[in-house]
Protein backbone atom coordinates (compact mmCIF):
# COMPACT_ATOMS: atom_id res chain seq x y z
CA UNK A 1 0.00 0.00 0.00
CA UNK A 2 1.65 3.32 -1.42
CA UNK A 3 1.12 6.52 0.95
CA UNK A 4 -1.48 7.00 -1.99
CA UNK A 5 -3.83 4.39 -1.12
CA UNK A 6 -3.24 5.25 2.84
CA UNK A 7 -4.44 8.29 2.52
CA UNK A 8 -7.72 7.27 0.40
CA UNK A 9 -8.76 4.91 3.26
CA UNK A 10 -7.84 7.66 6.25
CA UNK A 11 -9.97 10.12 4.26
CA UNK A 12 -13.25 7.82 4.01
CA UNK A 13 -12.78 7.73 8.08
CA UNK A 14 -12.25 11.89 8.24
CA UNK A 15 -15.10 12.60 5.29
CA UNK A 16 -17.28 10.15 7.74
CA UNK A 17 -16.55 12.02 10.64
CA UNK A 18 -17.20 15.27 8.74
CA UNK A 19 -20.42 14.20 7.65
CA UNK A 20 -21.38 12.93 11.01
CA UNK A 21 -20.62 16.50 12.59
CA UNK A 22 -22.34 18.33 9.27
CA UNK A 23 -26.32 15.97 10.47
CA UNK A 24 -25.27 16.98 14.33
CA UNK A 25 -24.74 20.48 13.58
CA UNK A 26 -25.52 22.21 10.28
CA UNK A 27 -28.31 20.00 9.14
CA UNK A 28 -29.68 19.66 13.00
CA UNK A 29 -30.66 23.60 11.96
CA UNK A 30 -33.22 22.03 9.70
CA UNK A 31 -35.60 20.95 12.01
CA UNK A 32 -34.93 23.08 14.92
CA UNK A 33 -37.70 25.45 14.87
CA UNK A 34 -40.00 22.60 14.09
CA UNK A 35 -38.76 21.06 17.31
CA UNK A 36 -38.96 24.45 19.41
CA UNK A 37 -42.23 25.00 18.49
CA UNK A 38 -43.58 21.72 19.02
CA UNK A 39 -44.60 21.34 15.63
CA UNK A 40 -42.91 17.97 16.10
CA UNK A 41 -41.06 15.80 18.70
CA UNK A 42 -37.01 15.11 18.78
CA UNK A 43 -37.49 11.64 17.83
CA UNK A 44 -39.91 12.67 14.60
CA UNK A 45 -37.17 15.59 13.72
CA UNK A 46 -34.35 13.14 14.09
CA UNK A 47 -36.13 10.32 11.83
CA UNK A 48 -37.56 12.78 9.13
CA UNK A 49 -34.00 15.06 9.13
CA UNK A 50 -31.87 11.49 8.81
CA UNK A 51 -34.29 10.40 6.14
CA UNK A 52 -34.52 12.89 4.06
CA UNK A 53 -30.79 14.10 4.23
CA UNK A 54 -29.38 10.61 3.02
CA UNK A 55 -32.15 10.64 0.05
CA UNK A 56 -30.78 14.22 -0.63
CA UNK A 57 -27.25 13.56 -0.32
CA UNK A 58 -27.14 10.07 -2.22
CA UNK A 59 -30.29 10.77 -5.11
CA UNK A 60 -29.94 14.53 -5.35
CA UNK A 61 -26.07 15.33 -4.29
CA UNK A 62 -24.01 16.57 -6.90
CA UNK A 63 -21.81 13.62 -8.88
CA UNK A 64 -19.71 16.28 -10.04
CA UNK A 65 -18.23 17.98 -6.93
CA UNK A 66 -15.23 21.05 -6.79
CA UNK A 67 -12.70 19.14 -5.42
CA UNK A 68 -11.32 22.10 -3.16
CA UNK A 69 -14.18 23.93 -1.42
CA UNK A 70 -15.39 27.01 -2.32
CA UNK A 71 -12.32 28.11 -4.50
CA UNK A 72 -10.28 29.39 -1.33
CA UNK A 73 -6.68 28.09 -2.65
CA UNK A 74 -5.22 27.65 -6.09
CA UNK A 75 -3.97 23.80 -5.00
CA UNK A 76 -2.77 23.37 -8.81
CA UNK A 77 0.15 25.86 -8.13
CA UNK A 78 1.67 24.00 -5.23
CA UNK A 79 2.76 21.55 -7.38
CA UNK A 80 3.65 18.15 -5.89
CA UNK A 81 0.55 15.95 -5.27
CA UNK A 82 1.62 14.63 -1.91
CA UNK A 83 1.71 17.88 -0.41
CA UNK A 84 -2.15 18.84 -1.60
CA UNK A 85 -2.95 15.26 -0.74
CA UNK A 86 -1.54 15.90 2.88
CA UNK A 87 -3.12 19.13 3.33
CA UNK A 88 -6.66 17.81 2.08
CA UNK A 89 -6.52 14.92 4.26
CA UNK A 90 -5.15 17.62 7.26
CA UNK A 91 -7.95 20.52 6.28
CA UNK A 92 -10.68 17.52 6.15
CA UNK A 93 -9.65 16.00 9.59
CA UNK A 94 -9.28 19.55 11.61
CA UNK A 95 -12.76 21.18 9.78
CA UNK A 96 -14.30 17.73 11.27
CA UNK A 97 -12.14 17.72 14.68
CA UNK A 98 -13.92 21.82 15.68
CA UNK A 99 -17.27 21.09 14.35
CA UNK A 100 -17.19 18.50 16.62
CA UNK A 101 -16.18 20.60 19.46
CA UNK A 102 -19.08 23.28 18.53
CA UNK A 103 -21.78 20.15 18.28
CA UNK A 104 -20.48 19.18 22.11
CA UNK A 105 -20.96 22.45 23.45
CA UNK A 106 -24.06 22.49 21.38
CA UNK A 107 -23.25 25.67 19.70
CA UNK A 108 -24.09 25.79 15.81
CA UNK A 109 -20.88 26.55 13.72
CA UNK A 110 -20.48 26.70 10.00
CA UNK A 111 -19.09 23.37 8.41
CA UNK A 112 -18.62 25.42 5.07
CA UNK A 113 -16.49 27.92 6.99
CA UNK A 114 -14.82 25.57 8.80
CA UNK A 115 -13.94 23.09 5.67
CA UNK A 116 -12.39 27.21 4.17
CA UNK A 117 -10.25 28.24 7.10
CA UNK A 118 -9.03 24.04 7.16
CA UNK A 119 -7.86 24.76 3.64
CA UNK A 120 -6.91 27.75 3.78
CA UNK A 121 -4.31 26.90 6.71
CA UNK A 122 -2.50 24.20 4.75
CA UNK A 123 -2.49 26.82 1.83
CA UNK A 124 -0.78 28.92 3.33
CA UNK A 125 1.93 26.64 4.57
CA UNK A 126 2.34 24.68 1.41
CA UNK A 127 2.09 27.22 -1.24
CA UNK A 128 2.45 30.51 0.43
CA UNK A 129 -0.07 33.79 0.26
CA UNK A 130 0.13 33.74 -3.19
CA UNK A 131 -1.90 30.68 -3.46
CA UNK A 132 -4.74 32.12 -1.47
CA UNK A 133 -7.89 33.90 -3.26
CA UNK A 134 -8.21 36.52 -0.95
CA UNK A 135 -11.05 37.96 -2.78
CA UNK A 136 -13.19 34.79 -2.12
CA UNK A 137 -11.97 34.95 1.25
CA UNK A 138 -13.26 38.70 2.11
CA UNK A 139 -16.54 37.06 0.55
CA UNK A 140 -16.60 34.34 3.42
CA UNK A 141 -15.76 36.73 5.94
CA UNK A 142 -18.64 39.32 4.65
CA UNK A 143 -20.94 36.44 4.98
CA UNK A 144 -20.37 36.69 7.91
CA UNK A 145 -22.95 39.90 8.51
CA UNK A 146 -24.59 39.46 5.31
CA UNK A 147 -26.31 36.23 6.21
CA UNK A 148 -27.42 36.64 10.03
CA UNK A 149 -29.12 40.07 9.48
CA UNK A 150 -31.09 39.50 6.46
CA UNK A 151 -32.33 36.39 7.44
CA UNK A 152 -33.60 38.53 11.02
CA UNK A 153 -34.90 41.59 8.57
CA UNK A 154 -36.91 39.12 6.20
CA UNK A 155 -37.64 37.17 9.36
CA UNK A 156 -38.87 40.13 11.15
CA UNK A 157 -41.15 41.29 8.37
CA UNK A 158 -42.75 37.88 7.89
CA UNK A 159 -43.32 37.23 11.33
CA UNK A 160 -44.56 40.75 11.60
CA UNK A 161 -47.01 40.60 8.51
CA UNK A 162 -48.78 37.50 10.14
CA UNK A 163 -49.01 39.27 13.37
CA UNK A 164 -50.81 42.34 11.33
CA UNK A 165 -52.88 40.47 9.09
CA UNK A 166 -54.16 37.66 11.92
CA UNK A 167 -53.55 38.23 15.48
CA UNK A 168 -54.63 41.68 15.32
CA UNK A 169 -57.57 41.52 13.89
CA UNK A 170 -60.79 40.62 15.90
CA UNK A 171 -61.71 36.80 13.85
CA UNK A 172 -58.34 34.87 13.95
CA UNK A 173 -59.56 31.76 12.15
CA UNK A 174 -61.54 33.76 9.18
CA UNK A 175 -58.31 35.31 8.37
CA UNK A 176 -56.24 32.17 9.09
CA UNK A 177 -57.80 30.75 6.80
CA UNK A 178 -57.53 33.84 4.23
CA UNK A 179 -53.50 33.93 4.53
CA UNK A 180 -52.70 30.14 5.53
CA UNK A 181 -52.96 29.06 1.74
CA UNK A 182 -51.54 32.19 0.29
CA UNK A 183 -48.65 31.51 2.55
CA UNK A 184 -48.66 27.89 1.06
CA UNK A 185 -48.45 29.35 -2.50
CA UNK A 186 -45.43 31.70 -1.66
CA UNK A 187 -43.59 28.72 0.26
CA UNK A 188 -44.12 26.79 -2.74
CA UNK A 189 -42.76 29.19 -4.70
CA UNK A 190 -40.18 29.62 -2.86
CA UNK A 191 -39.32 26.02 -2.67
CA UNK A 192 -39.37 26.22 -6.48
CA UNK A 193 -36.52 28.18 -7.27
CA UNK A 194 -34.93 26.39 -4.76
CA UNK A 195 -34.74 23.25 -6.09
CA UNK A 196 -34.46 24.46 -9.89
CA UNK A 197 -31.35 27.00 -8.98
CA UNK A 198 -29.96 25.20 -5.91
CA UNK A 199 -29.82 21.47 -6.04
CA UNK A 200 -27.44 19.64 -8.20
CA UNK A 201 -30.73 17.70 -10.38
CA UNK A 202 -32.48 21.04 -10.68
CA UNK A 203 -29.62 22.83 -12.13
CA UNK A 204 -29.61 19.41 -14.41
CA UNK A 205 -32.91 19.65 -15.72
CA UNK A 206 -31.44 22.97 -17.46
CA UNK A 207 -34.42 24.93 -17.90
CA UNK A 208 -35.03 28.49 -19.20
CA UNK A 209 -36.31 30.90 -16.94
CA UNK A 210 -39.70 31.24 -18.41
CA UNK A 211 -39.98 27.29 -18.54
CA UNK A 212 -39.09 27.48 -14.72
CA UNK A 213 -41.34 30.06 -13.43
CA UNK A 214 -44.25 28.06 -15.53
CA UNK A 215 -43.57 25.13 -13.60
CA UNK A 216 -42.81 27.19 -10.27
CA UNK A 217 -46.40 29.07 -10.70
CA UNK A 218 -48.27 25.66 -11.37
CA UNK A 219 -46.78 24.35 -8.29
CA UNK A 220 -47.57 27.52 -6.42
CA UNK A 221 -51.42 27.53 -7.34
CA UNK A 222 -51.77 23.82 -6.54
CA UNK A 223 -50.24 24.52 -3.50
CA UNK A 224 -52.71 27.37 -2.75
CA UNK A 225 -55.94 24.75 -3.86
CA UNK A 226 -54.92 22.20 -1.46
CA UNK A 227 -54.02 24.71 1.33
CA UNK A 228 -57.65 26.59 0.63
CA UNK A 229 -59.20 22.67 1.39
CA UNK A 230 -56.89 21.93 4.32
CA UNK A 231 -57.73 25.22 6.48
CA UNK A 232 -61.59 24.92 5.34
CA UNK A 233 -61.51 21.00 7.11
CA UNK A 234 -59.20 22.27 10.05
CA UNK A 235 -61.35 25.25 10.66
CA UNK A 236 -64.30 23.22 11.34
CA UNK A 237 -62.43 22.02 14.27
CA UNK A 238 -60.91 24.84 15.61
CA UNK A 239 -61.76 27.29 18.19
CA UNK A 240 -61.72 30.93 17.75
CA UNK A 241 -58.24 31.32 19.60
CA UNK A 242 -54.28 31.80 18.97
CA UNK A 243 -54.41 28.26 19.18
CA UNK A 244 -56.39 27.63 16.30
CA UNK A 245 -53.97 29.78 14.10
CA UNK A 246 -50.73 27.56 15.09
CA UNK A 247 -52.26 24.86 14.41
CA UNK A 248 -52.59 25.93 10.80
CA UNK A 249 -49.24 26.82 10.76
CA UNK A 250 -48.22 23.70 12.16
CA UNK A 251 -48.54 21.91 8.93
CA UNK A 252 -46.92 24.63 7.35
CA UNK A 253 -43.34 24.31 9.54
CA UNK A 254 -43.61 20.76 8.99
CA UNK A 255 -43.36 20.97 4.95
CA UNK A 256 -41.19 24.00 5.19
CA UNK A 257 -38.42 22.06 7.34
CA UNK A 258 -38.85 18.85 5.45
CA UNK A 259 -37.91 20.84 2.08
CA UNK A 260 -34.51 22.24 3.96
CA UNK A 261 -33.52 18.65 5.12
CA UNK A 262 -33.52 17.62 1.87
CA UNK A 263 -31.88 20.37 0.42
CA UNK A 264 -29.36 20.37 2.59
CA UNK A 265 -28.48 16.75 1.95
CA UNK A 266 -27.95 17.40 -1.74
CA UNK A 267 -26.12 19.92 -1.34
CA UNK A 268 -24.08 20.19 2.11
CA UNK A 269 -23.17 16.74 1.58
CA UNK A 270 -19.73 18.38 -0.76
CA UNK A 271 -18.93 20.21 2.03
CA UNK A 272 -17.81 16.25 3.75
CA UNK A 273 -17.23 14.76 0.43
CA UNK A 274 -15.37 17.59 -1.54
CA UNK A 275 -11.74 16.99 0.04
CA UNK A 276 -12.57 13.01 -0.61
CA UNK A 277 -13.12 13.29 -3.98
CA UNK A 278 -10.01 15.51 -4.10
CA UNK A 279 -7.92 13.01 -2.46
CA UNK A 280 -9.55 9.86 -4.38
CA UNK A 281 -8.46 11.75 -7.75
CA UNK A 282 -4.79 12.07 -6.77
CA UNK A 283 -4.24 8.49 -5.43
CA UNK A 284 -5.51 7.52 -8.78
CA UNK A 285 -3.77 9.85 -11.40
CA UNK A 286 -1.30 11.20 -9.31
CA UNK A 287 -2.04 14.43 -10.39
CA UNK A 288 -4.71 16.96 -9.08
CA UNK A 289 -8.02 18.16 -10.22
CA UNK A 290 -10.68 21.27 -9.88
CA UNK A 291 -13.22 19.03 -10.62
CA UNK A 292 -13.78 15.00 -9.83
CA UNK A 293 -16.51 12.43 -10.55
CA UNK A 294 -17.88 11.07 -7.24
CA UNK A 295 -19.26 7.75 -7.02
CA UNK A 296 -22.34 6.79 -5.50
CA UNK A 297 -21.01 4.66 -3.03
CA UNK A 298 -18.89 8.28 -1.68
CA UNK A 299 -22.37 9.86 -1.97
CA UNK A 300 -24.13 7.10 0.44
CA UNK A 301 -20.89 7.53 2.86
CA UNK A 302 -21.84 11.24 3.27
CA UNK A 303 -25.47 10.44 3.55
CA UNK A 304 -25.08 7.85 6.13
CA UNK A 305 -22.72 9.89 7.49
CA UNK A 306 -25.27 12.86 8.34
CA UNK A 307 -28.36 10.64 9.06
CA UNK A 308 -25.74 9.21 12.19
CA UNK A 309 -24.72 12.65 13.45
CA UNK A 310 -28.54 13.55 13.52
CA UNK A 311 -29.45 10.50 15.11
CA UNK A 312 -26.70 11.02 17.99
CA UNK A 313 -26.26 14.19 18.83
CA UNK A 314 -28.59 16.41 16.51
CA UNK A 315 -30.65 16.64 19.87
CA UNK A 316 -28.17 19.43 21.01
CA UNK A 317 -28.05 22.39 18.42
CA UNK A 318 -31.94 21.64 17.71
CA UNK A 319 -32.09 22.50 21.62
CA UNK A 320 -29.75 25.58 21.31
CA UNK A 321 -31.09 27.40 17.99
CA UNK A 322 -34.89 25.75 18.15
CA UNK A 323 -35.34 26.30 22.40
CA UNK A 324 -32.41 28.98 23.98
CA UNK A 325 -32.48 32.02 21.73
CA UNK A 326 -35.88 32.69 22.07
CA UNK A 327 -39.31 30.72 22.50
CA UNK A 328 -41.00 29.68 19.68
CA UNK A 329 -44.87 29.28 18.37
CA UNK A 330 -46.18 27.44 14.78
CA UNK A 331 -46.43 31.25 13.09
CA UNK A 332 -42.83 31.88 14.53
CA UNK A 333 -41.50 29.19 13.42
CA UNK A 334 -42.39 29.44 9.61
CA UNK A 335 -41.39 32.72 9.46
CA UNK A 336 -38.06 31.44 10.65
CA UNK A 337 -38.01 28.82 8.30
CA UNK A 338 -39.06 30.94 5.29
CA UNK A 339 -36.59 33.72 6.00
CA UNK A 340 -33.49 31.05 6.23
CA UNK A 341 -34.63 29.27 2.85
CA UNK A 342 -34.74 32.78 1.39
CA UNK A 343 -31.99 34.15 2.66
CA UNK A 344 -29.65 31.23 1.34
CA UNK A 345 -31.75 30.68 -2.31
CA UNK A 346 -31.25 35.23 -2.64
CA UNK A 347 -27.31 35.44 -1.55
CA UNK A 348 -26.45 31.86 -3.69
CA UNK A 349 -28.04 33.64 -7.22
CA UNK A 350 -26.15 36.78 -6.15
CA UNK A 351 -22.88 35.14 -5.44
CA UNK A 352 -22.33 35.62 -2.39
CA UNK A 353 -20.79 33.28 -0.16
CA UNK A 354 -23.68 31.60 3.12
CA UNK A 355 -23.99 29.65 5.88
CA UNK A 356 -27.19 27.95 6.18
CA UNK A 357 -26.01 27.70 9.92
CA UNK A 358 -25.87 31.54 10.24
CA UNK A 359 -29.07 32.04 8.44
CA UNK A 360 -31.16 29.81 10.72
CA UNK A 361 -29.21 31.62 13.75
CA UNK A 362 -30.32 34.98 12.10
CA UNK A 363 -33.86 33.94 11.44
CA UNK A 364 -34.77 32.92 15.35
CA UNK A 365 -33.22 36.39 16.47
CA UNK A 366 -35.58 38.47 13.57
CA UNK A 367 -38.52 36.31 15.13
CA UNK A 368 -37.55 37.34 19.26
CA UNK A 369 -36.62 40.47 17.73
CA UNK A 370 -40.26 41.45 16.27
CA UNK A 371 -41.61 40.75 19.61
CA UNK A 372 -39.16 43.16 21.40
CA UNK A 373 -35.13 42.94 22.62
CA UNK A 374 -36.11 41.31 26.15
CA UNK A 375 -37.32 38.10 23.92
CA UNK A 376 -34.20 37.39 22.69
CA UNK A 377 -31.36 35.73 25.11
CA UNK A 378 -28.64 38.10 24.28
CA UNK A 379 -26.27 35.70 26.32
CA UNK A 380 -26.50 32.39 24.26
CA UNK A 381 -26.74 34.51 21.18
CA UNK A 382 -23.35 36.20 21.81
CA UNK A 383 -21.68 32.51 22.55
CA UNK A 384 -22.62 31.77 19.29
CA UNK A 385 -21.03 34.54 17.41
CA UNK A 386 -17.89 34.16 19.41
CA UNK A 387 -17.73 30.30 17.87
CA UNK A 388 -18.57 31.73 14.42
CA UNK A 389 -15.51 34.48 14.34
CA UNK A 390 -13.34 31.65 15.76
CA UNK A 391 -14.25 29.35 13.02
CA UNK A 392 -12.19 29.99 10.38
CA UNK A 393 -8.76 30.42 12.36
CA UNK A 394 -9.37 27.62 14.88
CA UNK A 395 -9.49 25.39 11.62
CA UNK A 396 -7.08 27.25 10.00
CA UNK A 397 -4.25 26.65 13.16
CA UNK A 398 -5.40 22.89 13.32
CA UNK A 399 -5.35 22.07 10.07
CA UNK A 400 -1.59 24.08 9.75
CA UNK A 401 -0.64 21.54 12.84
CA UNK A 402 -1.77 18.32 11.30
CA UNK A 403 -0.33 19.07 8.48
CA UNK A 404 3.24 20.40 9.29
CA UNK A 405 3.60 16.74 11.55
CA UNK A 406 2.00 14.88 8.50
CA UNK A 407 4.05 16.41 6.17
CA UNK A 408 7.46 15.58 8.62
CA UNK A 409 6.69 12.12 9.06
CA UNK A 410 5.98 11.78 5.52
CA UNK A 411 9.30 13.26 3.73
Amino acid sequence: MDIYDLFLLLSLGAGFLMAFNLGANDVANSMASAVGARAITVKQAVFIAGSLNFVGAVFLGSHVTATVSKGIINASTIGDPKLILIGMFAALLSAALWVLIATLTALPVSSTHSIVGAILGFGLVAGGPSVVNWVKLGGVVLSWFISPFLAAGIAFFIFSQIRRKIFMRRNFIKHAKAWGPRWMGLTMVLVGFSFMYKTPVGKQLALTWWESLGVIVMLAVAAWLVGVRMVTRLSMELDESVEGVESIFRRLQIFTSCYVALSQGANDVANAIGPIAAIYVLSKQHAFLTQAEVPLWMLAIGGAGIALGICVLGHKVMSTVGEKITTLTNTRGFAVDFSAATTVLVASKLGLPVSTTHAAVGAVTGVGLARGFKAVDFSVLGKIVIYWLLTVPIAALTSIVIFQFLKWSVY
